[in-house]
């Protein structure tokens, strides 16, 4: 963190305006970017499936979480349909999600509507998320939330950040950080209540932040402070069936991502690992020949196949995806086609993980790749127009 001699109206979120001979504090990288670093450090430790963000503003919080690998659901609930209209586009699927599909399944949809409602669509996730949201309550809707999010939602884990008021007296101004802010805590005032609410709902909560303070001034603690909540382990899990009801939400915005689990794309992956995979060991072949040998093929003996040896130098350690496929039928030739048991090519790892088994990777490349008349092999043309 940096300390530079300028004022800003907004220090903590970096809309920064100049005015001399006063100190203040900038952070970098941005506060706002490290609570969202911070949850994004979550899900990849906890590897939650559904995830919601309770106002989520422009959305840049999901914007980081939809390349987790782990998620398959993203919500994102804010009562101002106008950023929607603005920022929803953001989430959609680019050229490259297309070309290199997620393994998992992922739908992200944006719900326009307070957070204060009870919709039943927000029930059963794994973690939700307020991201200095709770310190734009007044006392009544304050009092509601803890109803909605801990007892109605229940999630498995809920992050709440707010400011720290006890890090205002570092600022170069006495008012709230932001004009719409009905309150800022202290750490003892958000402790205390995040405590209550924890033991009404049977949650435990630890306390951390973001946003160092200045050497010096470490009695201060972090500029945001945030609680994560978990819920505690019970005899018998919510039974989701039983808060089942309406749909308050409006829905704004939904996407969905090409996946591996969509047979489409598994397909075209599969296909192009084959195409990759046969093309390297043909290159490999023709690369290594020294000397052929003509035998009598015994399915065609007017036909001969030819066995090739190489000359090349001894050897190099075989790679990890290569041992897989040492005790494996082996590539060959008959005529001027070069052929690959697809036994072998199913040895890969990543193919491997695609298919599964011989008949499902037979099943996935039929239409596009060309194999011999008992289809147990893929066959190509030894000499390939791309090596001329």
């Amino acid at each position: 963190m940096e300390e530079n001699n300028l004022e800003c109206n907004s220090v903590v979120d970096g809309n920064v305006e100049e005015v001399p001979d006063k100190k203040v504090i900038k952070f970098n990288p941005p506060l706002y970017r490290q609570r969202y670093e911070f949850v994004k450090k979550l899900v990849a430790q906890h590897e939650p499936k559904k995830v919601a963000d309770l106002g989520c503003g422009d959305v840049f919080l999901l914007r980081m979480l939809k390349y987790q690998k782990c998620l398959e659901e993203l919500v994102g609930v804010d009562i101002n349909e106008e950023k929607f209209k603005w920022h929803g586009c953001k989430l959609s699927a680019c050229v490259g999600d297309h070309l290199d599909p997620r393994e998992l399944d992922l739908i992200i949809t944006l719900y326009q509507g307070s957070v204060l409602e009870k919709d039943c669509r927000l029930v059963g996730f794994d973690m939700v998320t307020c991201i200095e949201l709770i310190e734009h309550f007044d006392s009544e809707d304050l009092a509601k939330f803890p109803e909605v999010v801990f007892g109605y939602m229940s999630p498995a884990m809920i992050v709440i950040s707010t400011p720290n008021s006890d890090f205002n007296s570092l600022f170069p101004y006495s008012d709230f950080r932001d004009l719409d802010h009905k309150f800022e805590w202290s750490r003892m005032e958000f402790q205390t209540w995040a405590l209550d609410v924890a033991n009404r709902y049977n949650y435990s909560v630890e306390f951390t932040g973001v946003g160092e303070p200045p050497s010096g001034a470490e009695d201060v603690g972090y500029c945001t402070q945030i609680g994560i909540f978990h819920r505690k382990a019970q005899a018998t899990e919510p039974d989701i069936s039983e808060q089942q009801g309406q749909h308050v939400y409006q829905v704004a915005y939904t996407t969905s991502y090409p996946s591996l689990q969509q047979i489409k794309y598994r397909r075209r992956v599969v296909v192009y690992e084959t195409y990759r995979e046969v093309h390297r060991m043909r290159r490999k072949y023709k690369m290594g020949l020294t000397w052929c040998e003509l035998e009598a093929d015994p399915e065609d003996p007017d036909n001969p196949r030819r066995k090739f040896t190489s000359g090349l130098p001894s050897p190099q350690p075989l790679k990890e995806a290569e041992k897989s496929t040492e005790m494996t039928p082996k590539p060959f030739c008959i005529g001027d086609k070069f052929y690959v048991p697809l036994e072998r090519i199913i040895a890969y790892p990543k193919v491997k993980h695609l298919c599964g088994n011989v008949e499902e990777l037979r099943a996935l490349i039929a239409d596009a790749v060309e194999l011999n008349c008992s289809g147990s092999a893929v066959q190509v043309d030894l000499d390939h127009y791309a090596d001329c």
